[in-house]
């Protein structure tokens, strides 16, 4: 195959870079000067402008159309035999076509479309690397008692009255009720909390699952009773609701609550946010601002692919065909973005390796792609400062981020 390429007058070195991509030994700096021989081979039309969707597929489609030119521009390969020539193209797009899926950020993430001209190490470590998040949580009993669930022993953990808190052994926590359900035991309230660099998963006592996110609680009744199902979160979390209609679930935070009968969906609530989003991945949810707020605005009703974005004075938006594969792409072991701004997607990975950012002079970058969370933070960073926009200094648990 790399025979063949040389008719194109491939650079050895190139060669080499690709050789290594396809032995899987190719190191963020191979993958920059790839990019930059990428570019180079024609005008910058097929770039991708900051914030523009694409898939893989069309990535592939892009580089095909822009091989193909190039090739039909080189007289030495137009001179060649139709089965040759065929089988250079061939070999040639099948190359870029997989380098086109290893590095989707770079494509997507370019935002000025100027070649790379940086050489300085785009991930600088000063210490050890830095571990990924996991499954991690605090649970806090009626009479506040604290268990840390992340090395509870698997079991009974606590008892509340008739109620069991268990410890299951794939880490779901789950609450076992013996004999009759009183007014007595819905007035006992349990808190799980994560730490940042944590996330857990509990199942309540209706069989409601609920995954919490990094820097997160949950203050739920271990009983539910009387005519409504009532939660109360902070930060992010993701329902399945089990179905009771004679008995709606309620989910408050901050000043917003979502009222369901059974369904999927996502409330990411977090301080730091500009807004609070509920995603609805199916049945039909209610979005209104709490009552504890003095905004007088009609509840919002959701259809599965919508998302309501309800803003810091309480405003709420529908969005139609939302990504709902962004909103749960963390609770799937992923980190997912379609056109977020560069501290947007810090700010998550922040908060599951428990890291702080620090930036110096202007980052407004805009990105798109998935990246794996079960990797140290220097790989994330990696595939980041693969756009050559970006550098980022890895200072103990400090992230030093500059152009």
């Amino acid at each position: 195959m790399f025979s063949i390429l040389l008719y194109m007058q491939i650079p050895e070195g190139i060669l080499l870079l690709i050789e290594r991509y396809l032995a899987g030994t190719a190191t963020a700096e191979d993958m920059v000067l790839l990019n930059e021989w990428y570019h180079s081979f024609n005008d910058g039309e097929t770039r991708l402008e900051a914030g523009e969707s694409v898939t893989e597929q069309q990535l592939a489609d892009r580089i095909r159309t822009r091989l193909l030119d190039g090739i039909h521009n080189d007289q030495r390969v137009v001179k060649m035999p139709y089965r040759k020539w065929k089988l250079l193209a061939a070999s040639a797009i099948i190359i870029l076509v997989m380098l086109s899926a290893a590095s989707y950020w770079i494509f997507s993430s370019n935002p000025s479309g100027h070649e790379i001209a940086k050489r300085s190490p785009a991930v600088v470590r000063t210490h050890s690397d830095i571990r990924p998040g996991g499954n991690r949580a605090v649970l806090t009993l009626a009479d506040g008692s604290a268990i840390v669930l992340d090395s509870a022993e698997n079991g009974t953990i606590g008892q509340q009255g008739n109620i069991k808190v268990q410890k299951l052994s794939n880490g779901l926590l789950a609450y076992d009720i013996k004999g009759k359900q009183t007014t007595d035991s819905a007035a006992i309230f349990n808190t799980i909390t994560t730490p940042r660099g944590g996330q857990y998963q509990i199942m309540l006592a209706d069989g409601t699952k609920v995954w919490l996110n990094v820097a997160s609680s949950i203050r739920f009744p271990v009983v539910f009773t009387g005519n409504e199902r009532k939660v109360v979160i902070t930060g992010e979390a993701y329902f399945e609701v089990a179905k009771n209609r004679s008995m709606p679930f309620k989910v408050e935070a901050n000043s917003l609550e979502v009222e369901v009968l059974g369904t999927h969906f996502n409330v990411n609530a977090y301080d730091d946010e500009a807004s609070i989003k509920t995603t609805l991945l199916e049945g039909k949810v209610k979005v209104s601002a709490s009552a504890r707020t003095d905004n007088n605005q009609s509840p919002k009703l959701l259809s599965p692919g919508q998302q309501a974005d309800m803003n810091k004075e309480g405003k709420i938006r529908v969005l139609d065909n939302a990504d709902t594969g962004v909103a749960i792409a963390w609770m799937q072991g992923y980190f997912q973005y379609k056109s977020a701004d560069l501290k947007t997607i810090l700010r998550e990975i922040a908060r599951w390796y428990d890291v702080d950012v620090e930036y110096r002079g202007n980052v407004n970058l805009h990105f798109s792609g998935r990246l794996p969370k079960n990797g140290d933070v220097s790989k994330v960073f990696e595939k980041l400062a693969l756009t050559g926009e970006v550098h980022f200094k890895i200072d103990g648990r400090r992230i030093i981020v500059s152009r």
